[in-house]
């Protein structure tokens, strides 16, 4: 059924009057009235009673307009979500992140701008380590993910990355720690013998991997006395004495009051970098503008 019928049907049903529901149709009547007769020849029902001085519905007419009107009213529904998720302002969003990524101007604000603008997205969000959010991207699981590592990181082909933020690595240490007192900036090889307390391996892939590599350029293998799950424990533990950590800057705002933050004294450098599939999503490729943006806010 041609929904045009169905709209010059609900105009005469309004107006009664096929002179008047012409006129709004912005037509000349006898071909509304052609419409009509092919609408009523198409269903097998008359929907109108016409005479020389009025026109009604039918029994069938009556019965027929709130179909029609709710069949329309769909149509036109169907249309705007179609055109909605084209501009991807509705849909869903699956974005894995690393623990530190929230902390960081740049994403907090990308996340707040898009929760804003795309009301009728769904917003998935899962805090994963990299090699977990590259295997769920890759499978389809997630439309993107943001990963934390220092060099651009190696993806399947059909990835890509962009780096979003780069930022100084900070050793974090209890108040009463020699390090937290020495005079000069702290090197890497001063953390020889130091039991450290790190990122666990899973969350940590990437930055683990790179500290020690670190390490070892310094001649020695650093001594990790505890693995954390969640950056709440990585820096209760600090706090508890049980070592020093390195961190990302970005992570100086969680403040407790016997954790002192120190520079290294060659500056170790991460990135955060945000990937994704070459072909994206609407929904994705409108969270990857509203990232592009809050990078030039910024």
């Amino acid at each position: 059924m041609d929904l045009r019928h169905l709209r010059y049907f609900l105009h005469v049903a309004e107006e009664l009057h096929f002179g008047r529901a012409a006129q709004r149709l912005g037509m000349s009547q006898p071909p509304l009235s052609q419409q009509i007769r092919a609408l009523e020849e198409e269903l097998g029902a008359r929907l109108f009673e016409r005479t020389s001085r009025r026109v009604r519905l039918t029994e069938a007419g009556r019965r027929f307009l709130p179909e029609a009107r709710q069949a329309l009213a769909q149509a036109e529904r169907a249309v705007q979500v179609a055109r909605l998720a084209h501009r991807g302002e509705l849909g869903r969003l699956a974005l894995g992140f690393t623990a530190s990524a929230p902390f960081v101007a740049r994403v907090a604000d990308a996340l707040y701008r898009y929760r804003q603008s795309h009301p009728q997205v769904e917003l998935a969000l899962q805090e994963l380590g990299r090699d977990a959010q590259i295997a769920r991207i890759e499978r389809g699981e997630l439309d993107m993910g943001i990963i934390r590592t220092f060099e651009p990181p190696l993806l399947p082909a059909g990835m890509a990355f962009e780096c979003l933020v780069q930022e100084e690595m900070l050793l974090a240490v209890r108040q009463d720690h020699p390090l937290a007192r020495c005079e000069a900036d702290p090197a890497i090889a001063d953390l020889a013998g130091v039991p450290l307390v790190l990122y666990n391996a899973a969350n940590g892939a990437g930055f683990n991997e790179h500290f020690f590599a670190l390490c070892e350029q310094a001649g020695f293998r650093p001594s990790v006395a505890l693995e954390a799950s969640s950056f709440a424990t990585l820096l209760g533990l600090v706090a508890a004495g049980f070592g020093p950590t390195v961190l990302a800057q970005s992570l100086a705002r969680l403040q407790m009051d016997n954790l002192v933050l120190r520079s290294l004294s060659v500056p170790v450098m991460s990135r955060l970098w945000m990937i994704h599939k070459h072909e994206l999503s609407p929904t994705a490729q409108a969270f990857r503008d509203t990232m592009a943006a809050s990078g030039e806010r910024l």
